[in-house]
């Protein structure tokens, strides 16, 4: 089994940049109009930014795509004209252009124009999401999606691309329909984050948080499948297919997983993705990990 991989707790403005899809030149303009509070330099005279940092990078990201100003975006977080010219054909030539430039800027602002819709009706974070996310959880009762879901969601849309956020979308169907079991979930995190910095990697407590989130997830999986959403996975699936045929080399425009970011693939844009994980912690998950591993590869023996 390949070692699972430990993410850095912070990175440096280059790494953050990359991970988000902007520059560090635009991160360094967040800094100075007030939209991102500007770390102190480390010891080695260099900034770095941690997981709080990377989320609010990734909306201010997605609310500039949507066409929201900075001083917008920083009140809700509160926190080459042709010359010489002659002759029909040639005027001709440039009113063409204009022409299209024109209608492709009425076509930004329409887009724009719907995504400002698309935010007020679903709300401003949830309209945020690909429209393939945010179609998933329409079946979320009302209030049940907390901000952490939708920042989950944002990353793994960030990596894995809007279909990858909408088969996750299914785990917080899941947790919202069902109090019992989105109690249980905020117990064992709860446990997991009770792994800090002062507990040892071989304390017993970590092989017990890992068997709690094995079991945890174990029961998860069996009312995911129960409810139906493994079908609902395959027709999304299915669907995706037929819009997206693997003949189509051009991908679509917009805000889509990483992987384009230096050529990296998903497992580096997975480590350096920054989340303040003891080594505790990180040693929990990892045993967790391969509880489920071992549990699959059970099962497939006895069927």
């Amino acid at each position: 089994m390949h070692a699972f991989p430990t993410p850095p707790r912070e990175v440096l403005i280059g790494d953050a940049a990359a991970f988000v899809g902007v520059t560090p030149r635009a991160i360094r303009h967040y800094h100075q109009v007030g939209l991102l509070p500007e770390r102190e330099r480390g010891s080695d005279g260099r900034r770095r930014y941690g997981y709080a940092e990377i989320i609010r990078l990734l909306w201010i990201r997605r609310m500039a795509d949507a066409g929201i100003a900075l001083d917008n975006i920083r009140d809700a977080f509160d926190g080459a004209a042709p010359g010489g010219a002659d002759g029909e054909d040639e005027v001709a030539g440039v009113l063409a252009r204009l022409e299209d430039t024109l209608a492709a800027q009425a076509a930004e602002l329409q887009r724009k124009r719907a995504s400002v819709q698309r935010m007020r009706a679903l709300g401003s974070r949830l309209g945020l999401l690909d429209d393939l996310v945010s179609g998933r959880l329409e079946g979320a009762p009302e209030g049940s999606l907390r901000q952490d879901d939708l920042d989950v969601l944002l990353v793994t849309e960030r990596i894995f691309g809007a279909l990858g956020a909408a088969v996750q979308a299914g785990r917080f169907l899941a947790l919202a329909a069902d109090p019992a079991l989105r109690a249980e979930s905020d117990r064992v995190d709860a446990a997991e984050e009770a792994l800090d910095d002062t507990v040892a990697v071989d304390d017993p407590r970590v092989a017990e948080v890992a068997a709690e989130r094995h079991a945890f997830e174990t029961t998860l999986m069996r009312v995911i499948e129960e409810s139906g959403q493994l079908e609902d996975d395959d027709a999304l699936f299915d669907a995706w297919d037929e819009l997206h045929p693997p003949e189509d080399a051009d991908p679509a425009p917009g805000p889509g997983p990483a992987q384009g970011a230096r050529g990296r693939n998903a497992a580096e844009i997975i480590r350096s993705m920054p989340y303040d994980f003891s080594p505790a912690r990180q040693r929990s998950m990892e045993l967790a990990v391969r509880l489920g591993a071992s549990a699959a590869s059970a099962g497939a023996q006895h069927n």
